[in-house]
């Protein structure tokens, strides 16, 4: 039993020495210690919460008035019924944005960055906020915030197309962003989330278009908000320019780490006997990385095969709509049985968002989410156990920096103070973050070469003066300057725009193989030309040319064919329900990306044609569904849910005029009739439903805060 005096002793000592890491980190754990036993705060241990600045954990009622004070001064508005106190350096932080500093800021996971967002929202009011997210889980994840607290008084924006509000909150991936950069003459604040992506050593694939979002927006942003975990330093660099580097150690919780492959010593049979007996000895929630799509599938074999069947109704009933709206013989479909999910990025929105859900708030939903990267990319979930079962991200060692990030989801504020972290292979060695951020070369197509020649190699002005010459030889130069200024184009590419631009010039049944696009499904056949298109893209689609237009071909049939039936056509092809959820994503970001950059410059370059095949990169971007179903799917009401209530006839979703606020509003006040009127409902659907409607809910407009 912990002497709490001795402890609150040995604790007071070590602030007095200026150890306040260490200070810190011991007084989270006594207070683990005092929650489990469920003993009171006494005057001591609030005296040292206060002094350790952490003083969301004082107890006023067992502060004493200087304490108390305090924990009253440091409360704001953070949007809620109720303001909420803030820890010393979320204090800190917020200060210097309602001074009207542009930071980028490093801060661990469980710092609380996204809090200071909301709380400069509540008092600032600020017209036009603009937030960067990483992926669409976070997307969502971040409007249900949001929502709950600021929809009465701002129009939340998470599709592209959406007409403005007179106050607009608009959360975006980069590559959606780009789309409202001719929207809006000024933005109040734009913040960018996990901002390190910004660097080709985090993210090489997505990074050109993150710079180029935070390049033109950050232009006209009147102040600006990064945030990322565990930076050291950060290079001089035009993309933060003019902003001060904030770097914070304040963690709120502990992390406890068990070094497990020291006895495994790469045994397989050893890490896989520790992972179970880990499980077995917690019953509270898990995280385990498993760090490729092949480790999850290891690791969940391993786990069908040694756990048992949890009694959970719930979760009966999540794995029986799995087997209707998926696939029976889906893995999937049989690990929630065992109170096990998989978290990846190649899942539909609503099936991760559901899944993350039965995690995080039901005692009776999923104990374990098996998880690659995208735990740490696309929610901002966490556990009081987290179990790192691979020391590689894909078929690359974890550096120190992700390493950092997958563990830090160990823990919460107020739910558990430890997070018990269980290494099972051999972490990398501690290292620095210094982030570099620089012009690459595919960022060069949307430079301007007299503004940023001083940022640029003698290399690189080089190439992007031979790129616009060539251009300015294909398309004209008013053509060149005016798409490089709106920034017409998704990619920045100068080498895929510049084979686009030739292909087109150079191939005259290009653009009369686009016209097939707006042709009913019998138009595929036509896809063996239309593979000349395909070839354009670097980098592959996962499969073959030929396979990926098969897959296109039947996913035509989406909104008419269930998943399962659009499988059964598939299983001709030998594609799986693995492949399907990988390649229906190939087609509606990448594929639609690409052939958005085609037909802008075809336009330019065959203009006698008239061709325009936006109406079909707009189909294909929402995976042939009809109006808003895609974009409410991200939302949490899956498309088979979407496709009941169209049968129903309350809401007619083919209606092209329908927009996503509009079937939003339906929705809402539909709600009764849809739970009462919709046939062939099931226990699962109507919990879905509940989650659904649970993120749409409007606020109510509030007194508190209002100028």
């Amino acid at each position: 039993m912990t002497d709490i005096f001795e402890e609150c002793s040995a604790i007071n000592d070590l602030l007095q020495a200026n150890e306040k890491i260490e200070a810190r980190n011991r007084l989270i754990f006594l207070l683990d210690v005092i929650g489990k036993t469920e003993q009171a705060y006494n005057t001591l241990l609030n005296h040292l919460i206060r002094e350790s600045g952490l003083y969301p954990y004082l107890d006023p009622e067992t502060s004493s008035w200087q304490d108390r004070f305090v924990y009253e001064s440091f409360k704001v508005d953070i949007g809620q019924n109720e303001p909420v106190t803030l820890h010393s350096e979320q204090s800190l932080v917020l200060k210097h944005l309602l001074d009207g500093d542009n930071l980028p800021l490093s801060a661990p996971t469980s710092f609380g960055k996204s809090l200071i967002i909301d709380a400069y929202i509540a008092i600032k009011r600020p017209k036009n906020v603009l937030i960067l997210v990483p992926t669409i889980a976070l997307t969502d994840e971040t409007r249900r915030r949001l929502s709950k607290k600021f929809s009465a008084e701002y129009k939340i924006v998470t599709t592209s197309e959406v007409a403005l509000g007179e106050n607009n909150i608009l959360i975006f991936p980069q590559e959606r962003a780009i789309h409202y950069y001719d929207k809006f003459e000024q933005l109040d604040l734009l913040v960018v989330d996990e901002f390190y992506k910004a660097s080709s050593a985090f993210d090489k694939e997505r990074s050109p278009a993150l710079l180029k979002a935070m390049l033109k927006l950050g232009e006209k942003a009147a102040q600006k908000y990064y945030l990322a975990p565990n930076i050291a330093d950060l290079n001089d660099n035009p993309f933060t320019k003019g902003m001060t580097f904030l770097r914070m150690d304040f963690n709120t919780v502990f992390l406890e780490k068990h070094e497990e492959y020291k006895d495994i010593n790469k045994d397989v049979q050893k890490k896989n006997d520790a992972l179970i007996r880990i499980l077995g000895k917690h019953k509270t929630k898990s995280l385990i990385y498993a760090g490729s799509y092949a480790g999850v599938d290891s690791v969940t074999t391993l786990l069908i095969d040694n756990t048992n069947k949890e009694d959970s109704q719930l979760l009966s009933d999540f794995s029986a709509w799995l087997a209707t709206n998926y696939h029976p013989n889906w893995k999937l479909t049989n690990l929630v049985k065992r109170g096990v999910g998989i978290h990846t990025g190649q899942l539909h929105r609503s099936l991760s968002q559901i899944q993350v859900r039965l995690f995080e708030e039901e005692k009776d939903g999923l104990q374990t989410l098996v998880s690659t990267s995208s735990i740490i990319e696309g929610v901002n979930t966490s556990a009081e156990n987290v179990i790192v079962w691979s020391n590689k991200k894909a078929h690359l060692k974890l550096d120190d920096f992700t390493y950092r990030n997958i563990i830090g989801r160990g823990g919460r504020m107020f739910r558990h103070f430890v997070g018990k972290i269980y290494i099972l292979e051999e972490p990398p060695s501690p290292s620095d973050t210094q982030l570099e951020l620089t012009f690459p070369d595919e960022l060069l197509a949307d430079v301007d070469d007299e503004k940023y020649k001083q940022q640029l190699s003698d290399k690189q002005l080089a190439k992007l003066l031979q790129y616009k010459k060539e251009m300015t030889q294909i398309i004209g130069q008013e053509s060149f300057e005016r798409l490089r200024n709106e920034g017409a184009l998704i990619s920045s590419d100068t080498e895929f725009i510049r084979t686009i631009a030739l292909a087109i010039k150079n191939y005259q049944k290009f653009v009369r193989a686009l016209a097939n696009l707006h042709a009913p499904s019998s138009e595929y056949c036509a896809w063996t030309l239309s593979q000349k298109i395909l070839k354009l893209a670097p980098g592959g689609w996962d499969v073959g040319y030929a396979k990926f237009a098969e897959f296109v071909r039947v996913l035509s049939s989406n909104w008419s064919l269930s998943v399962p039936e659009l499988l059964d056509q598939l299983s001709a092809h030998d594609i799986t329900i693995d492949e399907f959820f990988k390649l229906e994503r190939n087609a509606t970001f990448k594929q639609t990306a690409l052939l958005n950059d085609i037909n802008v410059i075809q336009k330019e370059i065959a203009p006698d044609q008239k061709m325009d095949i936006s109406s079909y990169i707009a189909k294909l971007s929402r995976a042939f569904l009809p109006s808003c179903t895609m974009a409410l799917e991200e939302y949490g009401l899956p498309r088979m849910l979407a496709k009941k209530i169209h049968a129903s006839g309350l809401i007619n979703f083919e209606d092209e005029d329908l927009d996503l606020h509009t079937a939003i509003d339906r929705l809402h006040t539909l709600r009764l009739e849809i739970l009462e009127k919709v046939e062939g409902l099931i226990a699962f659907d109507r919990y879905v439903l509940d989650y659904f409607y649970d993120g749409i809910t409007l606020q109510q407009s509030r007194a508190v805060g209002k100028q």
